[in-house]
């Protein structure tokens, strides 16, 4: 997507931290945006602070796990300004009870908004976006952490994010026929608001420990200083070079750089040293590459 002007563009969890920053970065870029959050309170502050750009911005209460608010959110954005052209599946929370802890209700929670509302944005605006013919763009934001797995605190958080990263590489490549572009949001430290998440739950946190339990060697980290974290502007301003280039991957934080590499050399190095590989096994593997890269090949240019 090189021209943007008068495009519209979908943000759950939009009226604040990074979702907002693309709000007002996409704004600037001349399009229509339409936030979708489910805090009041980040809605009505986002609506007082961009009330000039009143003409081109449209605010929904939308709860990203409802699929029927989801859908009635669709047939709103399209009343309102038409065609969707970008799609920005943001909206996340944490929760920070340990991993081997957690009870289902706690796995739920964060995976019914997380890896659901990705899926429930996709379901409902995906055939939308195929219909009008015009193409568009899907930017799912993950993580660092669809790559660096952070401990038991943040164990399910981590695995909805990897399950963002490898649903989107596939959806990427399902897409190219289609001029439709996606892209993998993928940052680290951000001055956002998903520490409070947990807030939101409607029901009590169940870990599934006593009270006779030593605290978790590795539930606590030691929260960054007041005002850390990237500014929320520099990662959209990132991410909207990325859909303008359709760059798949979007990774906003160079501190983060050579730990990557040392999980892509730690994988490498697993492999076996010499393997005598079956012919049957090796027709399989080229089949898919060719069609990787078939797909690869009709992927709209940046």
């Amino acid at each position: 997507m090189k021209n943007l002007s008068n495009k519209t563009a979908f943000i759950t969890g939009g009226a604040s931290g990074i979702g907002l920053a693309m709000t007002k970065t996409f704004l600037d870029s001349g399009m229509n945006v339409v936030v979708a959050d489910i805090r009041d309170d980040h809605l009505d502050a986002a609506k007082s602070e961009l009330a000039d750009c009143s003409a081109r911005l449209r605010f929904l209460k939308v709860d990203v796990s409802d699929r029927e608010a989801m859908s009635n959110a669709a047939d709103e954005v399209e009343q309102a300004f038409g065609k969707v052209h970008l799609l920005c599946n943001n909206a996340g929370v944490g929760d920070g009870v340990p991993i081997d802890r957690a009870g289902y209700d706690d796995w739920d929670w964060v995976l019914k908004i997380n890896l659901g509302g990705v899926i429930n944005g996709i379901v409902t605006f995906l055939p939308r976006i195929k219909a009008h013919g015009e193409g568009g763009h899907i930017l799912n934001t993950a993580s660092m952490h669809s790559f660096v797995a952070l401990p038991a605190w943040g164990g399910i958080y981590t695995t909805t994010k990897f399950a963002i990263r490898g649903m989107s590489e596939s959806l990427r490549l399902a897409l190219a026929p289609f001029n439709i572009g996606v892209s993998l949001l993928c940052p680290g430290l951000v001055k956002t608001n998903i520490g409070d998440s947990f807030k939101l739950r409607p029901a009590p946190r169940s870990p599934q420990s006593t009270s006779a339990e030593a605290p978790h060697p590795t539930a606590q980290i030691t929260p960054p200083p007041a005002g850390s974290g990237m500014d929320p502007a520099e990662v959209a301003a990132q991410a909207l070079q990325g859909i303008m280039r359709n760059d798949f991957y979007i990774l906003t934080h160079q501190e983060n750089k050579e730990e990557l590499r040392g999980i892509f050399d730690e994988a490498l190095a697993a492999f076996p040293q010499s393997q005598e590989i079956d012919s049957g096994r090796k027709a399989f593997e080229d089949e898919r590459r060719q069609k990787t890269a078939i797909a690869k090949a009709l992927m709209p240019r940046g």
